[in-house]
């Protein structure tokens, strides 16, 4: 086993903790055995014990195993804190109780090491819940030094690359993860009590859709067959809505080539559902009913503060028309059905760069994108998408130039994206060849025209809404971060650089 890159007080650290585990094994034990059987918990604990007076003994014999991140020696005594998945407790270790050789053993370990304990629940004189060992057991031998506990891992990059160190230190890290998790696991929860199948639908797709994005191709070499990695699941989805699958979501990868940034990954988890039927005013109540859900389980309310700015989240948010917040926040007056020149001549005036190649209604989506998505803060449904840039959301049925589409917005970032879905097959292949139009004159991002699907509708789409929301950046609205990568445990990263390489002596066999 080699290890990656150590400084020499670090290397030091390591070759004396290997040196460690060859003496284990010259003395015939293992110093990574296969299995230790616990009876219990550290949050257990705290929560069966946590009200016992300082100085009480329980005489109750417990099992436990975990992480020691702490040791303290005072003569004959040890104090130590071990942290499994629940929690933390403390360790108290006598020589007079665990023995000569115990007490050297236990004396022996280092910070990081994995071990199991047996001992009985007490609480110490100054009312410290805590476990008096009788024996204990190396689990697993940690070979490298832990950060500090107050620090933890200093460099941002270092912390990304290397989490399973970071969240070992970082308390923060930990909290932000938790709440990650336990809004996903509110929202599928929401979905079940209403009615809603939770569905898988392949990740190789034959054509990418459902999406503008570029995709990343791979090759199939049985069938001798490019495939793309989806960039998002939606027309898999609706062909379950035309089998008569009324409600159905699914939570997963998507998977867009595009840049890295503090609100991009390449890899993210999305949320999409369809429900049949309804059209997209139900989606708007469904969308910010599961985001309060999802706050509230996470992190006990609906006030959330990011960016800087205070946030509220409960329902009912507010809903604005696309082309109205253009007129309120940049001044002017936009709309597909205007002339290109006119609609040029006012990305010119406010500074807003264009394709010779976008029609109306793309330059009336770059004019709010560049001038007046930012400035939107409180969570606010933009309504009405023009058609051009909505190949798959029915046409509105007011204004044939415009779409039912949304996003919900805030703090300037989209969180979620819905529409009454476009259900008649004709004016989606019409829609479809548009697109291939644009992919014939180099839009990578546009729609290839999928005659699959086209048939799929032929067999009837019944009316339905459907919604998409990033988990990702859900995740970090509720936890209050501003970056992608606090959310992800394992972000996408450049290769790591090389670097000194301190002497790690190989582990002997």
């Amino acid at each position: 086993m080699t290890g990656g890159h150590l400084d020499g007080l670090a290397a030091e650290e390591r070759a004396a903790r290997v040196a460690k585990v060859d003496a284990l094994r010259d003395a015939g034990r293992d110093p990574y055995p296969v299995r230790f059987d616990r009876d219990s918990t550290t949050a257990a604990l705290n929560s069966a014990y946590g009200g016992l007076e300082s100085g009480a003994e329980t005489g109750t014999t417990v099992r436990l195993a975990g992480r020691i991140l702490l040791l303290r020696r005072q003569g004959r005594l040890v104090f130590a804190t071990l942290r499994d998945g629940t929690g933390s407790i403390q360790l108290f270790v006598s020589k007079a109780v665990i023995g000569d050789d115990g007490f050297a053993e236990f004396v022996d370990l280092d910070l990081g090491d994995w071990v199991g304990v047996e001992g009985t629940v007490m609480k110490t004189r100054k009312g410290e819940l805590s476990v008096a060992v009788r024996k204990c057991a190396l689990l697993a031998k940690s070979l490298r030094t832990l950060p500090d506990k107050w620090h933890g891992l200093a460099d941002v990059d270092t912390r990304y690359r290397q989490r399973y160190v970071d969240l070992i230190s970082n308390d923060e890290a930990r909290r932000v993860f938790e709440i990650r998790f336990t809004a996903i696991s509110a929202i599928r929860s929401y979905l079940f009590e209403r009615g809603f199948l939770e569905v898988e639908t392949p990740m190789l797709h034959p054509i990418p859709g459902g999406a503008a994005a570029l995709p990343f191709v791979t090759h199939h070499n049985a069938l001798d067959l490019d495939l793309y990695l989806r960039i998002a699941p939606e027309l898999y989805l609706k062909r379950l809505i035309v089998a008569g699958l009324e409600k159905v979501f699914e939570i997963g990868r998507v998977f867009r080539n595009e840049g890295i940034s503090t609100r991009h990954n390449p890899e993210f988890t999305m949320l999409e559902l369809y429900e049949a039927f309804v059209d997209y005013t139900e989606m708007m109540t469904l969308t910010e009913e599961l985001i309060a859900c999802a706050a509230r389980a996470a992190i006990g309310t609906t006030e959330v503060r990011w960016d800087g700015h205070d946030l509220d989240l409960v329902p009912p948010f507010r809903r604005r028309a696309l082309i109205d917040l253009v007129r309120d926040h940049a001044g002017v007056d936009v709309h597909p059905s205007q002339p290109l020149g006119e609609l040029r001549a006012k990305c010119d005036r406010l500074g807003v760069p264009y394709k010779n190649e976008w029609g109306p209604g793309k330059l009336v989506l770059e004019i709010y994108e560049k001038t007046t998505e930012q400035a939107i803060v409180q969570p606010t449904f933009v309504l009405d998408y023009p058609r051009e840039v909505s190949p798959l959301a029915r046409e509105h049925r007011d204004d044939p130039l415009l779409t039912e589409r949304f996003e919900l917005i805030v703090g300037g970032r989209e969180i979620a994206n819905a529409f009454s879905e476009l259900n008649d097959p004709a004016d989606q292949r019409r829609r479809f060849d548009a697109q291939a139009e644009l992919a014939a004159m180099g839009d990578v991002e546009a729609h290839g025209v999928d005659e699959d699907y086209l048939r799929a509708l032929e067999y009837g789409l019944p009316p339905c809404g459907g919604m998409g929301m990033g988990m990702d950046r859900l995740a970090m609205l509720i936890a209050g971060v501003g970056s992608i990568r606090e959310v992800l445990l394992f972000p996408q990263l450049r290769p790591e650089r090389p670097g000194p390489q301190g002497h790690e002596r190989e582990l002997s066999t």
